[in-house]
């Protein structure tokens, strides 16, 4: 089964794309999918009373209870259609953050956050005088128990955790960090952005008071994300954004809001996103969660193993290969980056190179940037060899350099 066939940049250009964990390239269905909604249903949703807007409303709410279905929400009112995980964050942060917190709170993180699940706390926590309190990893890249329950104290009313580091590629014990987070009388927002393309996602399984991604990581097109949200606490938030659509009565001097999850979507939405996703979705469970992770799994172990011999390289991962998911983070020792990333382009490798949106994770590790092959179910074994004939090549180029 030659899955790049179904990925047209795959199959037109000859290179290893190695960095899914920023965007994944796109199936042939899903960019047939947005092309048949505009050949046939386009109009603007829950606004006209003719056919053609009739048909986009349906296409439209039908892809919510498919979502909700997807993640097995109790209710698809639960499901609020964003732009992508960083406004669902910031959703969050300011409707149930800047309401419910108040001086003497706190807000826990984990190091590993992405800038989008840690500057807007920052903020919430200056506005509102809370605390926010981070759970650092151990030498082996994971967050310990020992730390979890040091840092979720009774004082801790909102906990914000990424399930899957986009850095490290560590698995976070999400289940246990949320009963725990529970039993303190605290909240939790879980970042799936980097674990939904790799793993089956239950809320009510997990529990998880929010769970928030984007779409383009996982086959959709970029644009569309998602935030669910237990109903009661969606019901007493504010709205985020206000306009058209999120509304039931407006006056000249006071407005009333429309019901979830209409209240959270001001404006017209991104139709041609959400019609993406749910083919996105329609992909990844014609594949099944299965077949992809054991796709993955054998391709991690292969990269693992030939990346290790490389005594020029130090990689940044955990040990524990169980709690490990889709990212190799490494530098060639005395080289940047940058230059890194660079000669791998010229060698048709495409990796990511920087900070990743981590700058305090960064800084906590004593560096400042990383290469980052980040890998999904389209990769091969052939993928990381070139990869590895690149770093080869590259290492040569600088090695007199680096002696110096």
């Amino acid at each position: 089964m030659d899955i790049k066939k179904d990925f047209p940049i795959l199959e037109n250009r000859n290179i290893a794309y190695l960095d899914s964990a920023a965007t994944t390239q796109k199936p042939v269905n899903v960019i047939r999918a947005i092309e048949e909604y505009y050949k046939n249903y386009n109009a603007n949703p829950h606004r006209g009373a003719y056919s053609l807007s009739i048909k986009a409303t349906e296409k439209y709410e039908n892809a919510r209870e498919k979502i909700s279905k997807f993640i097995n929400s109790k209710h698809k009112e639960e499901i609020i259609f964003t732009k992508n995980a960083t406004e669902s964050l910031n959703l969050i942060a300011y409707s149930y953050g800047m309401e419910n917190l108040k001086q003497g709170d706190e807000v826990v993180l984990s190091i590993m956050e992405h800038h989008s699940n840690l500057v807007p706390w920052q903020k919430v926590c200056k506005v509102t005088e809370s605390k926010l309190t981070y759970m650092y990893i151990n030498e082996n890249f994971e967050l310990t128990d020992e730390e979890i329950e040091r840092k979720i104290t009774d004082k801790a009313k909102i906990v914000a955790i990424t399930h899957i580091s986009n850095v490290l590629g560590t698995i976070n014990p999400i289940k246990k960090i949320i009963n725990y987070a529970h039993k303190k009388g605290a909240i939790v927002v879980v970042d799936a952005s980097q674990s939904i393309p790799h793993m089956k996602i239950d809320v009510q399984d997990l529990n998880a008071d929010f769970l928030v991604f984007s779409g383009h990581k996982m086959l959709a097109p970029l644009g569309i994300g998602v935030l669910y949200g237990k109903k009661e606490l969606l019901n007493k938030m504010n709205p985020f954004l206000m306009g058209g659509d999120m509304i039931e009565y407006v006056y000249e001097q006071n407005t009333t809001f429309a019901p979830l999850p209409n209240k959270f979507e001001a404006g017209t939405q991104n139709v041609e996103g959400v019609i993406g996703l749910v083919s996105a979705i329609d992909y990844i469970e014609n594949i099944g969660y299965d077949k992809i992770q054991k796709i993955e799994n054998e391709l991690l172990e292969y990269a693992r193993e030939q990346l290790s011999k490389l005594d020029y390289i130090e990689l940044y991962l955990t040990s524990n290969k169980e709690n490990h998911s889709g990212v190799i983070s490494f530098n060639i020792k005395g080289i940047h980056p940058h230059d890194v990333a660079s000669i791998l382009d010229a060698e048709d490798v495409c990796i990511r190179s920087g900070n990743h949106c981590a700058q305090p994770l960064m800084r906590y590790l004593g560096i400042d940037s990383t290469c980052r092959a980040s890998f999904y179910f389209y990769n091969t074994k052939e993928d990381v060899d070139k990869l590895v004939n690149a770093l080869n090549k590259a290492y040569s180029m600088f090695k007199r350099y680096i002696s110096r």
